[in-house]
């Protein structure tokens, strides 16, 4: 049991500093741990999401001390997000995700590539609609319950990709994140229950230990250097994404 604990707070720490740095990740990286020991994909994102609900917590609250947070945008994704959460976690429970799960990838693939090459350009002085940020956050929301993790592959990665500064991109994203995590764990406690509480509390102890740390590595990297970082994670994630769906997908036809 400690042995199991403490490499589950190991997965949650290297998860969290990914995370907490360039705003993506953790949930998507948690995940893919349980998915491979064998746990059906609504127990991990249940699992998952109740991790989250304190890393996202000191995460988002970390980068709202370094001022790295806009309030009407963190309002702009958080309230639809909850709703898209709550909606994709009852999904989860019932339906196939198989080729939605294509459909984002192939669009994160694109958005990768579109952040790569502002990394290395001047950042567009245009932002993004407030209308165009409640819908992000709600379709965020949606994918991030059906699919145990994407919040940040998906919102903080179109923010930046519309030119959002990346810190204010990060920050925002993640101390949104909490609410819609509370909302999904909230969602899977009445629905299926929360049973791997020893998974749950090492992911959540080496979390909330890398959070702060890893709101520092924000600010003191470079902004072209973190836009590219972000790039370049955001591609990888869509392409595993892709390959899994396709294997799913393969897999179930065979």
């Amino acid at each position: 049991m400690v042995e199991s604990l403490l490499a589950f707070a190991a997965v949650g720490f290297l998860a969290q500093t990914v995370d907490g740095a360039i705003g993506m990740a953790y949930g998507l990286s948690a995940a893919s741990v349980l998915l491979s020991l064998g746990v059906a994909p609504a127990v991990a994102s249940a699992s998952v999401h109740a991790a989250e609900v304190f890393t996202s917590g000191a995460s988002g609250l970390s980068h709202w001390l370094l001022g790295h947070v806009r309030r009407d945008l963190v309002l702009r994704l958080a309230v639809p997000g909850a709703l898209g959460g709550i909606l994709g976690a009852y999904a989860l429970v019932g339906l196939p995700i198989g080729a939605v799960r294509i459909g984002v990838s192939l669009y994160l693939l694109g958005m990768g590539g579109l952040i790569l090459y502002r990394a290395f350009r001047p950042r567009s002085p245009a932002m993004m609609r407030p209308r165009r940020q409640i819908l992000l956050g709600f379709c965020g929301g949606l994918l991030d319950a059906m699919g145990g993790g994407g919040w940040g592959p998906i919102v903080t990665s179109v923010l930046i990709g519309h030119g959002s500064a990346p810190r204010i991109a990060i920050g925002s994203a993640s101390l949104a994140e909490f609410v819609v995590t509370v909302s999904v764990s909230a969602t899977f406690l009445v629905t299926i229950g929360v049973s791997l509480w020893p998974v749950v509390t090492g992911l959540v102890l080496g979390g909330v230990v890398a959070a702060p740390f890893a709101a520092v590595l924000t600010r003191w990297l470079p902004e072209r250097m973190l836009t590219a970082v972000v790039g370049v994670v955001v591609s990888l994630l869509a392409l595993r994404l892709l390959l899994t769906a396709l294997g799913g997908m393969a897999g179930g036809t065979g």
